[in-house]
């Protein structure tokens, strides 16, 4: 198992500039070898990309040439994610979100497998919202989905609505009564549960055809009963125990308003949606798997073809809640500041962090598919981010609770310093220096200084103005006394709250620009007040 962590740590470090993400070379590990210890797999992991990391770019080719030197020559594409499944012929995929919460992280790689599958199968692809619970659903939440869909640069052939096609769920539910495959059952949720984990049958489940269509027309006038499948209520899958598929529910619907009150549930609607839009193949996570043997139910018995399903892991990230009845709970309880908290992986978090689309593209992909769930580090979403930052975002210089020195012998200057260190292009900006500075670093008697781009000091007296690696200097950045310099805050994951100087060149950055502040982190611009700028901390 450690050779096989081992050449794919290798493999990812080289394809990413020395750095191997923990996360991407468990998808490969899993996608290898099923049957693993995901917490064992894990563990080893970390330690094994922590010792490739310490190692230089060609010290890593070196090691994989030894090891599998296939693996050096290797392209890897997106396209072999879908290998082993042999996918042929005609394919159109979906993806069926219920607009009942934010668009979270998880979500986006069920959407991703689908969504690549049908452009490398040049098929279609398919956005529907599952719209047809009117307790849960909300305006706001497909305003969401659509923005986020459009922020990940997802186009989809076309995008559909569940709630749109009630006539036609009704129409399928009296085929289904009419051929004595559903009843009406006029028993309680609680005594419908009870009889389900009995196995045993209600009285309702032999009405004719007739009554069950008699009450299930009462249902539209009001009349709490279900409709409920007739299959096996001794079947060793729950699921397929009598399930229910149609119920009332008053609520006002943010499409329909009032204009239904049976509705079909879940299973029903899924099944029917995928049948009616003709989808051939989906990805989705485990936890549908016993439903997976409803949903062909359901589709043979109306006459439809069957959808082929694969089911992959749901995507924990440690110490992250995805779940939208926990985050609605903390919000309530004022624990989040909503569904943007910087410590969510919610989409809208994520983009008011400072996360670009490619590295949530680029992260749910590198994960693989595979059935065994592991638990990711944020470190690993963080590593493609920081990857594609790197290479684009300026520097500025930023001092947290500064301290105020005087540097004696200090000569007045102009200096310029670049926006980044090898990226020429994006250009300087300029300093006017004199003797006074701000600094975070506390500074120790009889040890040597470097103010970055400036010159050597200690004991706050000016040494040299060459970098010398002889002395040994602590480097640190710095901003000059000056009234120009700008109040900044930053909120950090934690929600704490970070508060200090920046150089006058921050005042032309646009809201949402994301830079780095020097020996501090990267940073997203929220909002420019009247008095300061306020940043969202992004990451290290």
């Amino acid at each position: 198992m450690n050779n096989i962590i081992l050449k794919y740590a290798l493999q990812n470090a080289i394809r990413y500039n020395g750095e191997a993400s923990v996360g991407s070379v468990i998808g490969k590990v899993f996608s290898e070898i099923k049957d693993l210890d995901k917490k064992k797999v894990a563990l080893e992991t970390k330690k094994i990309v922590d010792e490739v990391n310490k190692l230089s770019l060609e010290e890593q080719k070196e090691k994989l040439k030894k090891i599998d030197p296939k693996l050096l020559e290797k392209k890897v594409e997106k396209r072999g994610l879908f290998n082993s499944y042999n996918i042929k012929g005609k394919v159109i995929t979906a993806f069926p979100p219920e607009p009942s919460k934010y668009m979270h992280l998880g979500q986006v790689k069920a959407l991703m497998l689908n969504y690549e599958l049908a452009k490398i199968k040049k098929g279609k692809f398919i956005f529907r919202f599952e719209d047809t619970n009117p307790i849960l659903v909300k305006k706001e939440f497909y305003k969401n989905y659509l923005d986020n869909l459009d922020w990940l640069g997802i186009k989809p052939n076309k995008i559909t609505y569940a709630s749109s096609n009630m006539n036609k769920f009704y129409k399928l539910a009296e085929q289904l009564i009419k051929e004595e495959k559903a009843y009406v059952c006029k028993h309680s949720l609680e005594d419908i549960r009870e009889s389900r984990s009995k196995g045993k049958e209600c009285e309702d489940r032999n009405n004719d055809v007739k009554e069950n269509l008699k009450l299930w027309k009462e249902m539209f006038k009001g009349k709490k009963y279900v409709l409920r499948l007739k299959i096996d209520l001794k079947h060793k899958n729950s699921t397929m125990r009598d399930p229910t598929i149609f119920r009332l529910i008053k609520e006002k619907h943010p499409k329909l308003s009032k204009k239904h009150i049976v509705w079909p549930t879940y299973d029903f609607e899924n099944s029917v949606m995928d049948a009616l839009d003709k989808i051939t193949h989906r990805f989705r996570t485990k936890e549908f798997e016993l439903r997976n043997e409803l949903h062909r139910f359901i589709q043979k018995s109306l006459g439809f073809k069957e959808t082929q399903m694969y089911e992959l892991a749901r995507f924990n990230l440690r110490g992250v809640s995805s779940s939208g009845r926990v985050i609605r709970e903390k919000i309530d309880n004022k624990e989040l500041i909503g569904w943007d908290d910087p410590s969510l992986i919610t989409i809208v978090a994520l983009r008011r962090r400072g996360f670009k689309p490619e590295a949530l593209k680029n992260f749910v992909l590198s994960t693989g598919i595979s059935k065994s769930e592991s638990e990711l580090e944020w470190n690993d979403l963080i590593m493609h981010n920081k990857r594609l930052l790197e290479k684009e975002a300026k520097r500025y210089f930023f001092v947290e609770d500064p301290i105020k020195i005087k540097i004696i012998n200090s000569l007045k200057s102009e200096v310029k310093v670049p926006f980044h260190p090898d990226n020429k292009k994006l250009g300087f900006r300029k300093f006017k220096v004199d003797n006074e500075f701000y600094i975070k670093d506390k500074i120790e008697k009889n040890k040597p200084y470097r103010l970055m781009h400036l010159f050597n000091f200690k004991n706050n007296e000016f040494l040299s103005k060459e970098l010398d690696q002889k002395l040994n200097a602590k480097l640190i950045h710095w901003l000059p006394c000056s009234k120009d310099l700008v109040k900044v805050e930053v909120l950090m994951p934690d929600k704490q709250i970070i508060s200090g100087l920046a150089e006058k060149d921050i005042k032309k950055l646009k809201v949402n620009e994301v830079v780095q502040f020097v020996r501090f982190g990267f940073v997203r611009l929220d909002s420019k007040e009247k008095d300061k700028l306020v940043f969202w901390y992004s990451h290290g």
